[in-house]
């Protein structure tokens, strides 16, 4: 049974850090690329980051750039990827999904595997 369990959300201040963790199981996922995307209230949902399988490349949106990191850690039988939010701005309040898929796009709905989703509060 495939899983993506996201945990880390919260509520924090301008400038504070946050990190968001995902557990993926039920696959190979070592192989598939994994990303980050979120989703603010009336909003679409957007990307936010993505690694490769073997985490040698990382891609980013403008606006989180320099500020969030994204890694992973390809376990035997779980990988989990992360994502260090730093600087936080009233802005990146959404729910947070991971994402798991073969290839790497910003268009979330090309992703086939999906977690829940974790919210992020940021306040001013």
């Amino acid at each position: 049974q495939v899983q993506l369990v996201e945990s880390g959300g919260g509520s924090v201040q301008r400038g504070d850090s946050l990190r968001l963790s995902c557990e993926a199981s039920g696959r190979t996922f070592s192989s598939y690329a994994m990303g980050w995307f979120r989703q603010a209230p009336a909003k679409e949902r957007e990307f936010v980051a993505a690694i490769t399988g073997n985490g040698d490349r990382t891609y980013y949106a403008d606006s989180v750039k320099g500020r969030f990191t994204i890694n992973r850690d390809n376990a035997k039988n779980t990988v989990t990827v992360y994502l260090q939010m730093n600087s936080l701005k009233p802005e990146d309040t959404a729910v947070y999904y991971c994402a798991a898929n073969g290839i790497i796009t910003t268009m979330a709905s090309s992703w086939v595997f999906w977690g829940q989703g974790t919210q992020v509060t940021v306040s001013s």
